[in-house]
């Protein structure tokens, strides 16, 4: 019998044990949507009839036997998570507005709200009202990016947080004010992609426009080149990863065109200010934005601005942050400070060094990535874990042994290799606890022992990557 195997046997046999362990965090929160599988119908937030048929046909082409039954019912659990637990939708002023929580936490995140719907843009060509609710989620994070370009994450309304006492610009509606790069990204490309696959305009209003003006503002100020700026925070914490060096400014720069990031996207301070990983995103981005501003509104000099912003940022990569390793060769450092410093490691969440080729940063096969990727998934990062159960990328956001499935789901979205793509999805499918649903970490000995219950992000990515290969290499999902 192989670990594998062994590992199948003992998820379900330990099926009780995991819903038992989601039912105590319902107990906690009377709210919580996930005790025993998908919600029945008429309590889901909202329905759509293109997601639902997509569900329809992976199940179908699945069927209900064995792994690929499991694979199937998680998917069917997973997909919908977003929608049917997390948006509240509505209309501000006659627009669409969707607010979008995370799951097990009241809040939205830029980062988070736009990686949940970003996998349904493929079916809103098909689905008006998901169409619609696509344009809420990009009209509520412009009026969020237009209240604070530093924040990461906000409330329904001025309501005030428990990070409220931040050492920071502070107000009612952040639920905490971390400056991550990735924040001022992600919406962007939520906005590009959506408008490539409907054509819809609307949402890309006057407000809009100065939302991006206000996020190349943002990234110019964080490049760091004329002192600090005006962003800092401190927290009162016990909790490490929380506390920004050099009183809350971070640890030294020298200026080399690269943006500043406090916070990684896992919400953790940087220990070296240049995040790599998002500043590829941002390379990308900006040419999103430059490409939507000459299109939509003709501004040739803002695109001009965009892209000469992301040029600078993409020779100061290559000049700053592919760097010698001793037993690797050249690759991608996770974070450089400008003085020579680099850390070689990468972390769970996405913008990753690993995920690089899914936001549009370079190719899979391309060298320096391939050597990355060779150092990522091996002992030479300090957050690669290798256990009874599984394998995969941490990071120190859930110290200990504990791997996301996050971390595997882009492994297998970023890579060539079918073995490598089969044993990752055998991998989610037989480490969920029991439960029917992704969480944010398991223990890689025991995936009985896990964190979040209700992560809506990894529920969404997943069933992205099971849609990614049903409708391009559906004969692949049979062989699980």
């Amino acid at each position: 019998m192989t670990t594998l195997d062994m590992l199948n046997r003992r998820v379900l046999l330990g099926a009780t044990a995991g819903l038992a362990a989601v039912g105590v965090a319902a107990a906690q929160n009377p709210a919580h949507p996930l005790t025993a599988g998908r919600l029945i119908p008429t309590a889901r937030r909202f329905h759509s009839a293109a997601v639902e048929r997509a569900i329809a046909e992976v199940q179908a082409h699945l069927g209900v036997d064995g792994t690929r039954g499991r694979l199937g019912a998680l998917f069917a659990n997973c997909f919908p998570n977003t929608l049917d637990t997390t948006v509240e939708v509505g209309e501000i002023d006659g627009k669409p507005d969707t607010f979008v929580v995370t799951g097990d936490i009241p809040a939205m995140w830029l980062r988070d709200s736009s990686a949940q719907v970003h996998p349904y843009i493929p079916l809103a060509t098909d689905d008006p009202g998901l169409a619609r609710l696509l344009a809420g989620v990009i009209n509520r994070q412009t009026s969020q990016i237009l209240l604070d370009p530093y924040a990461n994450a906000f409330n329904r309304g001025p309501t005030g947080s428990p990070h409220q006492t931040d050492e920071t610009e502070m107000r009612p509606e952040l639920w905490e004010r971390k400056w991550e790069l990735d924040s001022l990204c992600y919406p962007i490309r939520l906005a590009h992609d959506y408008w490539r696959a409907t054509g819809d305009t609307v949402p890309f209003d006057d407000a809009w426009r100065r939302a991006g003006r206000l996020s190349v503002e943002t990234m110019k100020v964080q490049q760091r080149k004329d002192g600090p700026g005006p962003y800092s925070n401190k927290r009162e914490t016990s909790w490490s990863p929380d506390m920004v060096p050099g009183q809350g400014w971070g640890n030294p720069i020298r200026p080399t065109g690269l943006i500043a990031s406090l916070f990684r996207p896992s919400d953790d301070a940087a220990m070296f200010l240049f995040l790599v990983p998002s500043n590829m995103f941002a390379v990308v981005s900006l040419r999103q934005l430059a490409t939507m501003h000459e299109a939509l509104f003709n501004d040739a000099a803002f695109a001009a601005e965009c892209r000469a912003l992301a040029d600078e940022v993409d020779a100061a990569l290559m000049a700053h942050a592919r760097v010698r390793h001793p037993a690797r060769g050249w690759v991608w450092a996770y974070e450089v400070d400008g003085y020579g410093n680099a850390l070689f490691m990468d972390d769970a969440n996405a913008p990753s060094l690993i995920s690089a080729p899914y936001f549009g940063y370079g190719a899979a096969d391309e060298p320096t990535y391939a050597a990355t990727r060779g150092l990522i998934l091996s002992d030479d990062n300090p957050y690669f874990h290798k256990g009874v159960s599984a394998e995969g990328v941490g990071s120190p956001h859930t110290p200990g042994r504990r791997v996301w499935p996050i971390a595997i789901t882009m492994r297998a979205l970023t890579s060539r290799d079918d073995e490598e793509i089969l044993t990752a999805l055998r991998m989610l499918v037989a480490t969920d606890a029991g439960t029917g649903f992704m969480h944010e970490a398991f223990d890689v000995d025991d995936p009985m022992q896990f964190s979040r219950p209700w992560f809506a992000w990894a529920n969404t990515l997943f069933g992205e990557l099971v849609l990614t290969l049903y409708r391009t290499r559906p004969d692949l999902l049979l062989r699980v």
